[in-house]
């Protein structure tokens, strides 16, 4: 559930705020969000075994796509899944099954991936979003889901 008031929003847009819900991202999503490049690759390289590697990248992804992580970093589109495994070069996708055995590697690789792109959580932004809309709200004839989608844009830039 949500920390702030959404009742402007119907109850399909909460329930699919932050997760890919039933929507496959388009192939020039998965080539913005989810491609790797040498960078990537080389955070990427630090992890043990193809799971890893490709739950970091999924993470990595997912944080870009939706702007924020996922509870089960494995509730992904299955096209997302084999993008980034064949970038990888793994020949069997499947093996991001692994992954979810120790959580707290999710965790780990979570906090790393903040803290390597510079990514801050949402709740340490709170005196920042609250004056970002008070200046939207004071400057410009918005409706509340207008003034929330700005937000959650500002927030992910």
């Amino acid at each position: 559930m949500p920390l702030v008031p959404v009742e402007f929003l119907t109850d399909e847009q909460v329930a699919r705020f932050g997760r890919f819900a039933d929507q496959v991202p388009s192939q020039a999503e998965l080539e913005r969000f989810f491609f790797l490049d040498d960078a990537d690759r080389a955070l990427v390289r630090r992890h043990r075994g193809q799971h890893n590697r490709l739950g970091f990248s999924l993470q990595l992804g997912t944080v870009r796509y939706l702007g924020t992580f996922l509870a089960d970093p494995l509730e992904v589109p299955t096209e997302v899944v084999d993008f980034l495994a064949s970038q990888l070069e793994i020949a069997d996708p499947s093996c991001v099954k692994s992954y979810g055995q120790r959580q707290a590697t999710q965790w780990e690789h979570a906090a790393e991936i903040r803290s390597e792109c510079g990514y801050r959580d949402f709740a340490d932004a709170t005196g920042e979003v609250a004056e970002f809309v008070s200046a939207r709200a004071w400057t410009r004839v918005e409706s509340a889901k207008a003034l929330f989608d700005a937000a959650v844009a500002w927030l992910r830039t």
